[in-house]
């Protein structure tokens, strides 16, 4: 019996066609601003750590940054487990608007912010607060859009349909490392750690007003029945009923954005920090490097809708616990800029085995009435404790001089996820009896 990924597809009139792309269209953009804003502390932390924490030198006000950081993955559970329970009781629209209007006033508070020198103690209190407060609503955007998402996408062709949410997320990475190449070469260095560092979070604020605006116009996806479910959006029920599935897609996105945030936000310190480029020169290679990664995801999440979920997952798992060793170590001595482009592509070609298909195999993994709360909880939760550190840990074990104990640990973590993938089932999507 075929799978559902490989099912032949069926006709649709050009109106429902073309509702189903404005659908996508109008998912992705709040997807698209809400992960820009998100990613702009990361890259622009190179310039503005010094206002919030003034003493030490560049790696401890590093580190102190990514501690913040990682504290606004620590709030992603919790964002997990309230936006799911909203999307799964009461619509998955009201979920998306409300989560992309608490990230808008996130940004702005940070473009605000006085620095340590006005201010004292309370800047790194409030800066810490601010990236919580976005890590909360980041925590439901991801288990609601994934969500949504799988239930316009055209049957048989899901994995294309879906994959546009790494699109989406990597285009706000993309637009994020972009403005920093854009403000590098307007803006002077002293301005840029004076003031234009603030520029961007006032950037994500506007665009997050136009994310609303076009997420207003989305239709509910959810089912009254599926909102009227006992178990919807109950923790209880969710563990109750679907625990394996809670615990595989936990196995998964443990290797799988420990790996994606190794090779994107924490990329660009690491050439610079510990191979050794210029801050520019890092920038516009990384630049390009999330533009090529942006655009194959269209390409990995077709290809999984013919080789199936389960397959594209194992060539991730292997890929990733084989090849991150030699890449990092290859990355500390190589001298052509275009050998590091290759190299850091490398990993990003195999990181979209995941990535493209991470919302879609998350999703088919549970039940309308538990289906957001499922994908958002047990994402959070992985993510927050190995995607959310990532930076911190790198940063803490190359201060303590045992920097390639990190890159043993990003492949440990490959190899679990292509374990679990082994539990999929071989032809279709869920898990194998």
């Amino acid at each position: 019996m075929s799978s559902p990924e490989q099912k032949t597809l069926q006709p649709e009139s050009a109106a429902v066609s073309k509702q189903r792309i404005w659908a996508i269209v109008g998912a992705s953009s709040g997807n698209l601003v809400e992960w820009f804003d998100f990613y702009v502390y990361s890259f622009f932390s190179l310039y503005f750590a010094h206002v919030f924490f003034p003493t030490g030198d560049t790696t401890t006000q590093l580190l102190q940054t990514a501690g913040v950081f990682a504290a606004g993955f620590l709030m992603r559970p919790i964002g997990g487990w309230l936006f799911g329970y909203i999307a799964d009781h009461h619509g998955r629209k009201n979920s998306m608007l409300i989560s992309v209007c608490m990230m808008c006033l996130g940004s702005l508070v940070i473009a605000c912010l006085p620095g340590y020198g006005e201010i004292g103690i309370a800047a790194p209190i409030v800066l810490l607060l601010a990236r919580m407060f976005q890590g909360l609503s980041v925590g439901g955007e991801y288990g609601t859009s994934a969500t949504y998402m799988s239930e316009v996408a055209l049957e048989g062709r899901k994995g294309f349909y879906a994959s546009f949410q790494y699109v989406t997320l990597i285009g706000g990475q993309l637009l994020a490392v972009l403005t920093v190449v854009v403000l590098q070469q307007i803006l002077s260095d002293e301005a840029l750690r004076s003031w234009g560092w603030r520029i961007p979070f006032f950037l994500g604020a506007v665009l997050a007003v136009v994310a609303l605006w076009l997420r207003r116009s989305l239709n509910e996806t959810s089912e009254k029945k599926h909102r009227n479910h006992r178990d919807a959006g109950s923790v209880i029920g969710l563990l109750r009923n679907h625990s394996r599935a809670f615990l595989m897609v936990l196995g998964f996105t443990a290797g799988g954005s420990l790996s994606f945030y190794t090779f994107t936000t924490y990329m660009q310190k690491y050439l610079v920090n510990s191979a050794g480029m210029d801050a520019r020169s890092a920038s516009a290679l990384m630049t390009g490097a999330l533009l090529v990664f942006m655009l194959i995801q269209p390409v990995i999440g077709a290809l999984s809708d013919k080789i199936g979920r389960r397959a594209s997952m194992m060539i991730f798992g292997a890929g990733a616990a084989i090849c991150t060793v030699p890449v990092l170590l290859l990355l500390q001595h190589v001298q052509s800029n275009w050998l590091v482009f290759a190299l850091v592509m490398l990993a990003l070609v195999i990181t979209s085995f995941y990535t493209a298909i991470s919302g879609i195999l998350k999703a088919e993994m549970f039940p309308p009435e538990v289906r957001a709360l499922g994908v958002g909880l047990s994402y959070a939760v992985a993510n927050a404790i190995f995607g959310g550190s990532a930076e911190y840990v790198a940063l803490l074990l190359k201060r303590e001089g045992v920097e390639t104990s990190f890159f043993w640990y990003v492949s440990a973590m490959g190899a679990l996820a292509f374990l679990v993938s082994l539990l999929l089932h071989r032809k279709g999507k869920g898990i194998a009896l």
